[in-house]
C-alpha cells in the first residue's frame, strides 16, 4: 500500500447527482544483535527437501500440512482455500530508503525506516498463532539496485534477508507471497514519453524477476511471487523518478499492464524448477476490484494448467477505510456496495482463477481501531468464504502489535482465529458457503431493521415527504443523497426529522450526526420533497431559516425550486456542480435575481453537530 487521495466509488457517483503504505524517514540504527542477525546471511532451509511441511499452533500440536506433490497438483482455487486467512507485513521490507543505499548504506537495515521493529521469527510465528495462514512481504527491492546506473543487480545482503524472513514464515507453517511494491514509483518509467526509458523499465523489470525467481526457484510452492503491487494500471505515469507525468492513455495503461504481467508469467516459467508451475499472483489494474473487472484488462496466458491467481485490493469506501475519520460503517448501502463489488469479482473465480484479496484495513493514523471495523472485516470475511477468495489484512502493527507478540482487540482477534484454516480445513465446501451467504442476508436483514427502527417516515409512493440531503466535505457523513427518498441510505447512527407535505405551510426537517461523530462542512445539500412534482406541481419552496448546532446561519443569496427528473421538487442548499440558475427554476415571488445553488456554503472547518431548515410551501398564483 501507498498513501492516496481521499476517493470513493460512492463520492463519484454523488457528483453525478448533484449535477442533476507511508513516508521515509532517515534511517535509524539496529540494536547491534539486530545487526548481526541481518549481516550474517544465515538462512534456514525451506525448500522443497523436506516431504510435508509442519508448525504448532498455540495448544502445541503439531499440524501437517500438504506435501509438494498435493501443492503442485492443486487448482487455482483449491490454492486460494488451503491459504486461508492472511496478513501483510507492512510497511517493513518496502520501507524506502534508496538514496541511503546509493551513499552506502547497508539495504538490510532498512527494514525499521517506517517505524517498524526489525523482523524476528518470534513474530512470525505469533501472526500464525493468532489466526493468519499466509504472509504477504511487500519488499521495496530497488533498495539494493544501484538501477539508475543501468546496474539492476539486487544487493546480496538485500537478498538474504528477504529469504530470511521468508524462511521465518515458511518454518511458521505459513504461505508466503513476495512482490515489488511501490518501490520509489520506479513504474512511471513505463509511462515515459522517451521510449528508451520505457524499454529501460521493461529491462529492470525483467532483470529483478530473474534473480528473484532463480534465487527461490526450488523453494516450496507456498512461496507465491506477485507481479506487482497497485502500481500496474493508471500509476504507470507516475513521475517520481522521471520527474515528469507519464503520457500512457487509459487504454495504453491497460495494454501495458496486460503485457507487464504476461512477461512476468512467461519468464518465470522458462526458469525451470518448482517455477514452472508455481503459483502466480497477477496483479489487478490498480489492484482495484472494478478497473479489474473492466473487460481491459486480460490474465496472461500460462504453460502451467490452473496455476494463476488475481490480486485485487480492498479499500472501500476510503473515506471510512484510508482516512482518519471517526464515521460509522454498515448501513444497507455500505452492505450493498461491498457485497455488490465482492460478487462482481467472482467473474474471475468463475474462470478458475483464485482470488487473493492482497489488502484490505480499516486504518486510523494513531494506530487505533475505528467503529464499526469488526462488522466491515466480519462481511468481508463471510464474501470470501462465498466466493472463494484469500484476504490477506494490511497492518503495520495496528491490529498485530509486533513488539509485543499481542492483538490489540480482542473482538477482531476472535474473528481471524475463527477463519483460519484449521477452523474449515475437512468441512464441506458448499456447507462453508452457504453459512457464509445465510451470514451475509442476515447481516443485510438486521441492518435494514436496525434502520427502519429509526424511520419514523417510511418512503412512499403515495405522499411527498420533504427531507434535508446531505453530503460532508468528506463524504464521511451521509443522508439520502439524491433524487429519490431513502431514509434508510445514510451514516450509520444519523436521526433525520422528515415531514410530509400536505399543502400550502410552514413546515422543518432536520439532521442530528451527534452519535456518528460532527460532520465536516458539506460537499452537498438540498432540501427535496419526494412526488412533489406529482402531488403538488407548480409549488415554490423557499427557505425561511437554517440553523446550523443550534444557531441561525446566514444564507448566500436566494433558493430557488427546481426539479431534475419531474418527480422529485429541489431547492439546493449548496451544490457547487450547479453554475447557473436553470431555466425551469421558479421562486415564490418570479425574481430569479441573486438566486443560487449555494446559499449554505460550509467549509471543511465548520463542525455539524445538527443542522435544521424551515421552509415555506406556497401553491402556485
Amino acid at each position: 500500500m501507498k498513501k492516496k487521495p481521499i476517493t470513493s466509488f460512492a463520492a463519484l457517483l454523488l457528483a453525478a447527482v448533484m449535477l442533476a503504505g507511508c513516508g521515509s524517514t532517515e534511517n535509524t540504527s539496529l540494536q547491534s544483535e539486530s545487526a548481526a542477525l541481518a549481516t550474517s546471511g544465515e538462512v534456514s532451509e525451506a525448500s522443497t527437501d523436506s516431504v510435508e511441511s509442519t508448525a504448532s499452533d498455540t495448544s502445541g500440536e503439531v499440524l501437517t500440512h500438504f506435501n509438494e506433490t498435493e501443492l503442485k497438483d492443486m487448482t487455482s482455487i483449491e490454492m486460494i482455500r488451503a491459504m486461508g486467512n492472511g496478513i501483510n507485513l507492512g510497511n517493513t521490507l518496502e520501507a524506502y530508503n534508496h538514496n541511503s543505499y546509493i551513499y552506502g548504506s547497508d539495504p538490510d537495515g532498512f527494514e525499521t525506516v517506517w517505524g517498524q521493529p526489525y523482523t524476528t521469527a518470534e513474530m512470525i510465528q505469533g501472526m500464525k498463532d493468532a489466526g493468519f495462514d499466509t504472509l504477504r512481504i511487500p519488499v521495496a527491492w530497488t533498495n539494493g539496485m544501484n538501477f539508475e546506473e543501468g546496474d539492476y543487480t539486487i544487493d546480496e545482503r538485500l537478498m538474504n534477508r528477504v529469504e530470511t524472513v521468508v524462511n521465518y514464515a515458511l518454518d511458521a507453517g505459513m504461505y508466503v507471497i513476495v512482490n515489488d511494491h511501490w518501490d520509489g514509483g520506479w513504474w512511471g518509467m513505463f509511462g515515459a514519453e522517451d521510449t528508451a526509458v520505457r524499454d529501460k523499465a521493461l529491462e529492470m523489470y525483467k532483470s529483478m524477476w530473474s534473480q528473484i525467481g532463480e534465487h527461490f526457484k526450488d523453494y516450496s510452492y507456498r512461496l507465491i511471487f506477485e507481479s506487482a503491487n497497485e502500481e500496474l494500471g493508471d500509476r504507470l505515469n507516475d513521475k517520481d523518478i522521471t520527474g515528469s507525468q507519464g503520457v500512457l492513455s487509459k487504454d495504453e495503461c491497460y495494454e501495458t499492464t496486460n503485457m507487464i504481467n504476461s512477461e512476468f508469467v512467461k519468464l518465470i516459467r522458462s526458469q525451470g524448477g518448482n517455477n514452472a508451475d508455481r503459483f502466480l499472483l497477477i496483479a489487478g489494474y490498480n489492484t482495484d476490484i472494478a478497473n479489474t473487472c473492466d473487460d481491459r484488462f486480460k490474465m496472461p496466458e500460462d504453460t502451467a494448467k490452473s496455476k494463476l491467481l488475481l490480486s485485487v485490493h480492498y479499500y472501500t469506501p476510503w473515506d471510512y477505510c484510508g482516512t482518519d475519520s471517526v464515521n460509522q460503517w454498515g448501513s444497507t448501502i455500505d452492505l450493498d456496495e461491498q457485497n455488490g463489488l465482492f460478487e462482481q469479482l467472482s467473474k474471475f473465480s468463475e474462470q478458475g482463477y483464485g482470488v487473493v484479496i492482497g489488502e484490505y484495513a480499516v486504518m486510523k493514523n494513531n494506530g487505533g481501531i475505528k467503529p464499526d471495523t469488526d462488522k466491515f472485516y466480519s462481511n468481508l470475511l463471510d464474501n470470501c468464504d462465498l466466493y472463494d477468495y484469500c484476504p490477506v489484512l494490511w497492518d503495520c502493527s495496528s491490529f498485530y502489535k509486533r513488539t509485543l507478540n499481542t492483538t490489540s482487540d480482542d473482538t477482531l482477534a476472535q474473528l481471524f482465529l475463527s477463519r483460519r484454516y484449521e477452523n474449515e480445513k475437512g468441512k464441506d465446501i458448499e456447507a462453508i458457503k452457504s453459512e457464509a451467504k445465510e451470514r451475509i442476508e442476515n447481516t443485510e436483514k438486521n441492518a435494514s431493521e436496525e434502520q427502519m427502527a429509526n424511520v419514523d417516515l417510511p418512503a412512499s409512493d403515495d405522499m411527498a415527504i420533504a427531507w434535508l440531503m446531505f453530503a460532508s466535505s468528506d463524504y464521511g457523513i451521509s443522508y439520502s443523497v439524491g433524487d429519490v427518498y431513502d431514509p434508510t441510505g445514510c451514516t450509520t447512527g444519523v436521526k433525520a426529522q422528515n415531514v410530509q407535505i400536505t399543502g400550502e405551510g410552514t413546515y422543518t426537517v432536520s439532521l442530528d450526526f451527534s452519535e456518528c461523530g460532527a460532520a465536516k462542512g458539506t460537499a452537498f445539500s438540498a432540501l427535496g420533497i419526494s412526488n412533489g412534482e406529482e402531488f403538488f406541481p407548480g409549488y415554490t419552496y423557499t427557505i425561511d431559516e437554517i440553523l446550523i448546532n443550534g444557531e441561525a446561519f446566514e444564507m448566500t443569496g436566494k433558493c430557488y425550486t427546481c426539479s431534475d427528473d419531474g418527480k422529485c421538487t429541489r431547492v439546493n442548499l449548496y451544490n457547487s456542480w450547479v453554475t447557473t440558475v436553470p431555466a425551469e427554476a421558479r421562486t415564490a415571488d418570479g425574481d430569479l435575481t441573486d438566486c443560487s445553488a449555494q446559499i449554505m456554503p460550509l467549509t471543511k472547518t465548520n463542525r455539524v453537530e445538527t443542522i435544521s431548515v424551515t421552509f415555506t410551501a406556497k401553491a402556485p398564483n
